[in-house]
């Protein structure tokens, strides 16, 4: 199902909504590639997951000053407030559940992992977790960490070189401060079939370590 906003002149939220009670909640950008990805988690047996998404923009450079904060700060506080403060209370409104930040996970690849990576560290106590394939280089860990952490689910392909290095940066940081990280590398290519392919098991983990 899909709903538009007015946010930037008019912006579509996707869902993907589950047969069963979810038992996870996704938020991302990218809604038009990655939504559709929630088929894949209920084909798999994997605990029933409501997969949210906004609609990416097709100019590729505002994608980026929406997903990264180091690009255009402003551009992206905007695109951080609709998913924090409009989206998520239309969710539980619309759905009418609520789960709590350890079922909760902000999700993407590539740029999208970015924006995954900067929501779950920005807001802790609103993503618990952060699943991430990919990631792009802009947005690299702060300083200084927050507390609590967000647990972290990375993965990257074997011939992405300069992403698992990303991924690998994101994952160190992270469990130099304590978190919980799994940093997994599959076989593929930037954009291939195996970030599809690990949604499955990033909800298995989720749920489980909940």
């Amino acid at each position: 199902m899909a709903e538009r906003f007015g946010f930037d002149g008019g912006r579509a939220v996707r869902v993907h909504v589950p047969a069963e009670a979810p038992e996870a909640v996704l938020f991302c950008g990218d809604a038009q590639i990655v939504v559709p990805w929630g088929g894949d988690v209920d084909a798999a047996d994997a605990p029933a997951t409501l997969l949210v998404g906004v609609d990416r923009v097709d100019d590729e450079e505002l994608r980026l000053h929406e997903y990264s904060p180091s690009f255009d700060p402003e551009r992206f506080a905007a695109h951080e407030t609709f998913i924090v403060d409009e989206v998520r209370p239309w969710v539980r409104e619309r759905f009418g559940f609520d789960l709590p930040p350890e079922r909760t996970a902000a999700f993407g690849v590539s740029a999208g992992g970015e924006l995954a990576l900067a929501l779950a560290m920005r807001h802790p106590d609103v993503f618990g977790a952060v699943l991430c394939a990919s990631p792009g280089g802009g947005y690299r860990p702060p300083d200084v960490l927050p507390d609590p952490l967000p647990r972290a689910y990375l993965v990257a392909g074997a011939q992405e070189p300069w992403f698992g290095e990303n991924a690998a940066r994101w994952a160190a940081a992270l469990g130099d401060g304590g978190a919980d990280v799994v940093l997994a590398e599959r076989d593929g290519e930037h954009g291939g079939a195996f970030w599809r392919a690990e949604l499955p098991a990033m909800v298995r983990w989720l749920v489980a370590g909940s």
